[in-house]
């Protein structure tokens, strides 16, 4: 597991130092542990926490209600999490398909020496992420 060090997690997070001490202060964020130098080490996991915080904020949000956003998330069991991230996939597989069956006239259109490039490029991307989810749902179900 990659831990960050404050410095580090501000960089990658695209948020100050500061602004890491502040949001451990309010409870928003945990370190992981602490090294003997008494550093406080981050998970990647408290990353994507603070991704998530770093977007409410933008959205509007308070700080108040971020916390009680992030309570609440906590609160909700693995299988509720995993359960919800796979009907969101599902809803976005679905727009993917609406989205190719808008595109499909549009590509008909074309000349088809210009269509197969456009869709080359397409597939050879789309190819791999498909792989990918077929190799993590195959993995996660055995």
């Amino acid at each position: 597991m990659k831990l960050f060090r404050i410095g580090e997690l501000a960089k990658t997070a695209g948020v100050s130092e500061r602004t890491i001490d502040y949001y451990t202060k309010l409870g928003l964020i945990d370190p992981e542990e602490r090294t003997e130098k008494n550093y406080r080490l981050y998970s990647s996991e408290t990353l994507t926490r603070l991704e998530r915080i770093v977007q409410m904020k933008q959205e509007k949000y308070s700080l108040d209600e971020i916390k009680q956003s992030l309570q609440k998330w906590s609160l909700v069991s693995t299988e509720e999490q995993v359960a919800h991230k796979l009907s969101t996939l599902e809803l976005h597989v679905q727009q993917l398909e609406r989205e190719v069956n808008e595109l499909k006239p549009l590509l008909g259109e074309m000349k088809p020496v210009q269509a197969r490039k456009m869709m080359a490029g397409l597939l050879t991307k789309s190819a791999g992420t498909m792989e990918a989810l077929k190799i993590l749902l195959e993995n996660t179900m055995m």
